[in-house]
């Protein structure tokens, strides 16, 4: 049953991936609306789930707050190492291998969610269709997403479509694995704690300037908005 459901996480990922493409005559809206997606999933889903399953304090901090923090420093190290390295090669463009980058931590994460699909069904039918609303609402953000970390980089249209059919399949394998194995809850929750924090250096420092650098429009904005918006609507009703 779980590989069944990971199918539809699997049409939503490459449905939220071709409309990122459509829509590049609005790219401003499309940036808007990614950083939106990604603010949701990180403040409103990941976070959660991970203080859940990840909470043990360490010298008084959860552990998985811990590595929130560590995951956004280390987003924003090799950022800024790739940065100087372009730089120093006489380089001002984007570098791709940070969208690379980016993009392989999603398809990551859209594996995370297929084991954690395939062990919610272990645990019950209710918590799998729990679970199962929850990954295939929020992978059509996952593949919007992660077309659009890559292609915002400067790689090619090719690259982006490799990298999202790679996004689409991760859930299924992910459920597919459970049939062998599960990973401990803490280790999944503090994943997702660093997940999220790399998850959100790129909205903020890069996704959201970019959407408002050439239109900074008040569509733009509400796109962002909306996007917070959608991601919410989706973990309240998997609630």
């Amino acid at each position: 049953m779980a590989v069944f459901v990971a199918l539809g996480a699997f049409l939503m990922t490459l449905f939220g991936g071709w409309m990122a493409h459509r829509v590049t005559d609005r790219r401003h809206l499309v940036l808007g609306l990614a950083g939106g997606l990604m603010l949701g999933v990180v403040g409103l889903d990941l976070l959660p789930e991970a203080a859940e399953a990840a909470g043990r304090p360490v010298f008084g901090v959860p552990q998985a707050l811990l590595l929130f923090a560590g995951g956004f420093l280390a987003a924003h190290c090799v950022e800024r190492l790739l940065a100087v390295r372009q730089a120093a090669h006489g380089g001002e463009r984007r570098v791709p291998q940070v969208g690379l980058t980016a993009a392989a931590a999603m398809v990551t994460h859209s594996l995370m969610d297929g084991i954690a699909l395939g062990a919610a069904f272990q645990v019950g039918g209710g918590m799998g269709a729990t679970v199962a609303l929850a990954v295939v609402t929020h992978d059509f953000a996952d593949g919007f997403n992660t077309y659009t970390l890559t292609s915002l980089y400067g790689n090619t249209r090719r690259k982006a479509v490799v990298m999202l059919i790679a996004d689409a399949l991760a859930p299924v394998l992910g459920a597919a694995s459970t049939l062998l194995f599960t990973l401990p809850e803490e280790l999944l929750g503090s994943y997702l704690g660093f997940f999220g924090g790399a998850l959100l250096y790129l909205a903020a420092a890069e996704i959201l300037p970019e959407a408002h650098h050439e239109h900074p429009a008040r569509s733009t904005l509400l796109c962002t908005i909306g996007g917070v918006g959608f991601i919410w609507l989706v973990v309240g009703l998997a609630e």
